[in-house]
């Protein structure tokens, strides 16, 4: 139930990019369409599970065993980039029609602060190795959602006519301000969720 609780919670409750503002810039310039919003998503959510198995490792065996923990963001930026590049190698060799599929968003995920975030918000919410890959997983299909849902009300203001002072990234910032207001109606359910399974 546990699990379920922070697979609502991660997706719905506090989505990272429209809960917590992480993840920003792929999501303004990565959701023109409906299609890059998909292979976006399915980078990221490849990358941001992937990356919090090998930090959380990283920072249980190395940082805390050592003593180090002030080298935690230096050091989980070194292992994502480190990361990410290494699957762009493997990926490019072992399946290129999926490397081709990914295409430009391996590289962009480098720069995509949502990875980092999640691997520090693992280690302070101090989730176990189990808990921490559902609490990714769950992260990187809410951030899929809110980029999908997003790159459609994109390509529908591409058939509206827009007011001339509204047009270009002005209605795109209107339009994700509203988007990230209806996702907090869903603020809250956590708590219900928790009454209901009696983990309260």
């Amino acid at each position: 139930m546990e699990y379920i609780l922070i697979f609502i919670s991660a997706i719905f409750v506090n989505n990272i990019v429209l809960s917590q503002f992480l993840g920003i810039c792929p999501f303004l310039g990565v959701s023109k369409k409906v299609d890059t919003a998909l292979g976006m998503s399915a980078a990221v959510a490849f990358v941001l599970t992937l990356a919090t198995i090998v930090t959380y490792l990283v920072q249980k065996f190395v940082l805390d065993a050592f003593g180090l923990q002030y080298l935690q963001t230096i050091t989980f930026i070194l292992v994502i980039a480190s990361l990410v590049q290494m699957v762009e190698i493997v990926l490019k060799k072992v399946s290129p029609a999926l490397y081709q599929a990914l295409g430009i968003f391996l590289p962009l995920i480098t720069t995509n602060c949502a990875v980092l975030g999640v691997a520090i918000l693992v280690i302070q919410k101090d989730y176990n190795l189990i808990e921490g890959i559902v609490y990714a997983f769950s992260t990187a299909i809410g951030f899929g959602l809110a980029m999908t849902v997003f790159a459609g009300m994109r390509e529908q203001l591409e058939m509206v006519n827009i007011p001339k002072g509204m047009r270009g990234m002005a209605i795109v910032l209107v339009s994700a301000g509203l988007l990230s207001l209806a996702f907090m109606g869903f603020s809250g359910v956590d708590g219900g969720l928790k009454q209901v399974f009696g983990l309260e």
